[in-house]
């Protein structure tokens, strides 16, 4: 790229410099394309909050509907095994009462035939 030497300005003559606004332009380029990217990242991260807000609330809907079910199907068993439970106890009383009864009678019976 040689200039011919009669085109070279000389330091007497005035030369054209590019307005400002030219050489701004292409850093206006360049934030209007970093504010492109931003805007187009935005909805992106935007749309993560969004799906974790919707995935935190529907896991606690999930924590709900399966806290409800599990306790709706375990009252049942809860239930019998609790009645199960106090026949057995039940049972268990009435045969102690019964060996403990029988041993008493028993010592009575014999303080009476020794007098």
């Amino acid at each position: 790229m040689s200039i011919p030497p009669g085109q070279v300005p000389k330091l007497t003559e005035v030369v054209d410099v590019p307005k400002l606004d030219a050489v701004v332009a292409p850093a206006d380029t360049v934030a209007s394309r970093l504010a492109a990217a931003r805007a187009a990242h935005a909805p992106e991260s935007s749309e993560d909050q969004i799906v974790a807000r919707v995935l935190a609330e529907v896991q606690r809907q999930i924590d709900l509907v399966l806290e409800t079910r599990v306790r709706e199907a375990l009252a049942p068993a809860l239930t019998r095994l609790s009645d199960a439970l106090v026949r057995e106890a039940r049972a268990e009383l009435a045969s102690t009462l019964r060996d403990v009864v029988t041993r008493a009678v028993a010592q009575e019976m014999s303080r009476h035939r020794t007098r």
